[in-house]
């Protein structure tokens, strides 16, 4: 039987940019479901300066609640495992397992800003430039020129609040099982190596590292799907 695999992607992208994992799920007899958070992809619409990370968390609760979603895998990508954190805290009776894709990992009461203080000055003068949004990071440089397209085309900037807004942690420490992605085609700043060496040496987590650059659903989908279900098959 196969298993749901739940994403929280990650800043300035959607569930558009896990285009390339459905039908690879699908031929490995699994359900992917890939929601997209208020204000970015085809919510951009909805965009405004109030929405911060509680809303996003709350778009992927509810998304648990009337999908009727259970025994969950759930992936935080990127700027997506604070989302997760937050999700895997709300629903543990839901949940699974965790999985970190090269993804920030916060304890309570911590920001993404405070997890990633070489950019904290950056990330708030561009908002202060664009408002409230902070436009996307560069694409890694060995993203396919076809795949710069796409991606350019439909990244849009994501609001400030939700870098700035602490995470609260409502049930205490989270003990599922939890396994950390580290993607080891890493950029010059390698903002995610601190939780890959978090994950290899502090007790409760599986490590696994993926020759890929910063968001594989993109550049290497074979490989990461592989890595999923490795993941899922040696499930603790």
């Amino acid at each position: 039987m196969g298993s749901t695999f739940l994403v929280c992607h990650g800043a300035w992208s959607a569930g558009w940019a896990w285009k390339k994992m459905h039908p690879l799920m699908a031929a490995a007899g699994h359900r992917l479901v890939t929601p997209t958070q208020t204000g970015i992809g085809e919510r951009e619409h909805l965009a405004n300066p109030s929405i911060d990370l509680e809303t996003h968390i709350q778009d992927i609760l509810n998304v648990i609640r009337y999908e009727d979603l259970r025994d969950i895998v759930l992936i935080g990508h990127s700027y997506g495992g604070m989302v997760a954190t937050g999700v895997a805290d709300r629903a543990r009776d839901r949940i699974t397992q965790l999985i970190y894709l090269d993804a920030f990992v916060p304890d309570d009461g911590q920001s993404l800003l405070d997890l990633n203080e070489p950019a904290r000055q950056r990330i708030q003068e561009l908002a202060k430039a664009g408002g409230w949004q902070v436009p996307p990071n560069p694409v890694p440089p060995d993203t396919s020129p076809a795949d710069v397209a796409w991606l350019t085309e439909r990244r849009v900037p994501q609001p400030i609040k939700c870098f700035e807004m602490p995470l609260k942690l409502r049930g205490g420490e989270l003990t599922l099982p939890r396994s950390y992605i580290y993607a080891t085609r890493a950029t010059p700043a390698d903002t995610f190596r601190r939780f890959a060496e978090r994950a290899k040496s502090e007790p409760g987590w599986r490590y696994y590292e993926l020759d890929a650059s910063h968001s594989p659903n993109v550049t290497a989908p074979e490989a990461l799907m592989r890595l999923l279900e490795k993941i899922v098959a040696e499930r603790p």
